[in-house]
């Protein structure tokens, strides 16, 4: 495959950016595309020309560190993480657009990187339980009744990868936040910080200059993970719950 790619470049978050084009061969359909991306590096640094920075970690689809918007959409057209979407999802010829988190609280380290550490603040703020678990076997010695298993799994799928907010019109991290506060909110062992956890972490989402949930739907249908768009009612129920019995 041979493809046009137009690339955002920007050498910190200081200095203007802009998409340079370039054209890379030899593609093959079962690349993924971070292996496409490295093929195109491999092509600048021969040429002497600074290659293009982008995140990167696991490249198994779990660490979320892939955060590239392609074409328009978080991630590409797939629901699947950057790492995990493969060039035969384009065809030879085409031209494709790749390009960083677009949000103000995703500031751009360089090129393609952003940021993201406003969510490692978010989960600092209430994402931890102060209930002692003990060993596993201890751990398992609690019975949590199955549907409230099975939610916690749901949302503890979330990997972090900010491609709700990318696709936010308003740059809301309500998806991750509700996320997060609901994996440990619907457990016995998250009871003791239910309360402060969701007006905590809700505080810190506001305080890193998030922009207001309008429940369009573009992040749960941005998530590679598929989390459902009513995890954030269930997290408003909570805030409101919370708020309430502090009022009390």
């Amino acid at each position: 495959m041979k493809l046009n790619l137009r690339v955002w470049r920007q050498k910190n978050a200081d200095v203007p950016g802009a998409m340079a084009t370039y054209e890379v061969d030899g593609i093959s359909p079962d690349m993924s595309f971070l292996e496409m991306l490295d093929t195109l590096n491999e092509h600048l640094i021969l040429r002497g020309e600074e290659p293009v920075a982008f995140d990167h970690d696991c490249r198994e689809g779990i660490c979320g560190a892939c955060s590239l918007v392609i074409n328009g959409d978080a991630h590409g057209p797939e629901r699947t993480t950057a790492c995990q979407l493969h060039m035969r999802s384009f065809q030879d010829g085409d031209t494709i657009d790749v390009e960083p988190w677009r949000a103000a609280a995703f500031p751009v380290v360089r090129d393609l990187v952003v940021d993201r550490s406003a969510f490692d603040r978010i989960i600092q703020a209430g994402g931890y339980i102060s209930a002692p678990t003990g060993s596993a076997p201890e751990a398992h010695a609690t019975p949590v009744p199955k549907p409230d298993a099975e939610s916690a799994f749901e949302h503890a799928e979330c990997i972090g990868c900010g491609a709700c907010v990318a696709a936010c019109p308003n740059g809301s991290a309500m998806l991750f936040t509700s996320a997060k506060v609901n994996h440990l909110n619907v457990l016995p062992q998250g009871a003791p910080e239910r309360e402060t956890r969701v007006l905590d972490m809700v505080a810190a989402m506001d305080a890193e200059g998030f922009g207001g949930c309008t429940l369009t739907g573009e992040c749960a249908t941005a998530c590679p993970k598929g989390i459902p768009l009513p995890s954030i009612a269930a997290m408003n129920r909570e805030w409101l719950r919370a708020t309430r019995k502090v009022r009390r």
